[in-house]
């Protein structure tokens, strides 16, 4: 059993659907109030009235994360009808994924330059204008929990250029936030989920038939729920000793270790980490993955020597 929020006050952007979604489910039914932004008032709705009959309180917001002004009121918002309070704010609006559909496996000098814009101006600045605002109301309190959504991207070459630009960038948002709110008692974390069977990812593998479409198929039967993200934050934001935790990337299997939980479905969290797992997406080693014990993982170090640039 997860811990309980009951009390505590929560935002969570882009929860109309995916991921946000799945997590507004989690940290409702762990009792918190909780504020969702979309930029779609009907969907956004629909999303709250499912959150909030898991218990807590769920607030929808129409906000567009790359506008100042509406983030600005978000926040203010919650200031004004919470006391000031913020304990937890999930950073996970995106509005990149039908772009990034659009031109699969196009080098980026084939996309158009906007596409730059389509995937990061949401996903990555609109991500540090909300950190900007909830960390006004967090830091006088001298308490809190920020979790940027982040991925794989962020360590290697996934989907393009401006997706793994984006997803590094996310990863570092989260390190150097943290340094500057350790002495303020807020925790800043990047989360990593694995494969998330989203309702756009799976309406698009439905139809798709690319190479790397028929890749994500093989891999869809062990992905995660979208309500596994929400397990992950729900056990960080009552873990009594996040801080140690504090700026550091962690992803989905590694929680779900940490902190011994299944997701909603039942079924165990893949292990993406694995080296199983991880020789299997090499065609020279794939042969080796059926040798390799499940509980054998990737040691960090290494990760760390791959995504070094010296």
């Amino acid at each position: 059993m997860l811990g309980s929020l009951k009390g505590q006050v929560c935002v969570v952007t882009g929860a109309s659907r995916g991921i946000g979604r799945g997590i507004a489910l989690q940290l409702c039914e762990a009792g918190a109030t909780v504020y969702i932004t979309g930029r779609k008032q009907d969907t956004l709705q629909t999303a709250a009235l499912e959150a909030q009959s898991r218990g807590g309180r769920c607030v929808p917001v129409v906000c567009d994360s790359t506008q100042e002004d509406e983030v600005r009121c978000l926040f203010e918002r919650v200031n004004r009808e919470q006391d000031g309070r913020l304990d937890v704010l999930v950073n996970n609006a995106y509005a990149g994924v039908q772009t990034l559909i659009s031109h699969m496996e196009k080098p980026f000098w084939e996309c158009p330059a906007s596409i730059w814009d389509d995937v990061n101006n949401v996903g990555l600045r609109g991500h540090y204008l909300c950190s900007v605002y909830g960390a006004r109301l967090m830091v006088p309190a001298g308490r809190g929990l920020i979790v940027v959504v982040s991925s794989l991207g962020g360590l290697q070459y996934l989907f393009n250029v401006a997706y793994g630009v984006g997803k590094a960038a996310c990863d570092r948002l989260a390190t150097d936030c943290a340094q500057e709110l350790r002495r303020h008692g807020i925790a800043y974390v990047s989360l990593w989920p694995g494969l998330v069977k989203t309702e756009l990812l799976t309406e698009h593998l439905s139809k798709e038939e690319s190479s790397l479409a028929h890749q994500l198929k093989e891999q869809f039967p062990n992905g995660e729920t979208p309500e596994l993200s929400g397990k992950c934050v729900v056990a960080l934001a009552t873990d009594p000793n996040i801080m140690q935790l504090s700026g550091r990337v962690l992803p989905s299997c590694d929680l779900a270790q940490r902190y011994s939980f299944k997701d909603v479905d039942g079924r165990p969290v893949s292990d993406y980490l694995s080296l199983r797992s991880v020789f299997s997406e090499v065609p020279r080693l794939a042969w080796l993955a059926s040798y390799m014990p499940s509980f054998l993982r990737m040691p960090k170090w290494i990760i760390t020597l791959y995504s070094s640039k010296f």
